[in-house]
């Protein structure tokens, strides 16, 4: 059953085997509180293991877009769509979240985002992308990067 996140108190409920797991759940709540204010969509995730079919479509992207296995271990996942964008989020053990935007309409943006939770070090899966910091209340510190997605999924 899919939880929503609350981004007012945050928890780290799902989350609690990561090492980093209150700043994991601050990087969760940051996205819930984005997705709130720009699209006034309510973000719910769902263990991963009951959301295998997110979880192998963005794991496939990774697959064939560079070659990348994420060694982590997936705990939370989640997929939506808002307005003509189909998100897919998964948020892992070690504290890294990976997202997917889609935009339906041919031509349109498509990438894979990397997040890293405050006080994690770079997967090595990952070592090869640089990383560029921004700040959150909820999430501390928030290491991002991306690739632009050049095959249908």
């Amino acid at each position: 059953m899919p939880q929503t996140v609350d981004f007012d108190t945050v928890s780290t409920a799902g989350l609690e085997s990561s090492p980093v797991a209150g700043a994991l759940a601050g990087l969760r709540a940051n996205e819930a509180r984005y997705f709130k204010n720009k699209y006034d969509h309510v973000f719910t995730v769902e263990p991963a293991a009951e959301a295998q079919a997110t979880v192998g479509w963005v794991h496939r992207i990774l697959d064939e877009e560079r070659g990348i296995v994420i060694a982590s271990r997936p705990l939370e996942a989640t997929e939506f769509q808002v307005e003509n964008i189909r998100w897919a989020y998964v948020f892992y053990e070690n504290g890294l979240s990976i997202n997917v935007l889609y935009t339906l309409d041919d031509g349109g943006k498509r990438a894979v985002g990397f997040k890293l939770s405050d006080g994690m070090d770079v997967p090595e899966e990952l070592s090869s992308f640089k990383f560029a910091r921004q700040k959150s209340k909820l999430a501390g510190t928030i290491r991002g990067s991306y690739f632009v997605i050049k095959k249908e999924y």
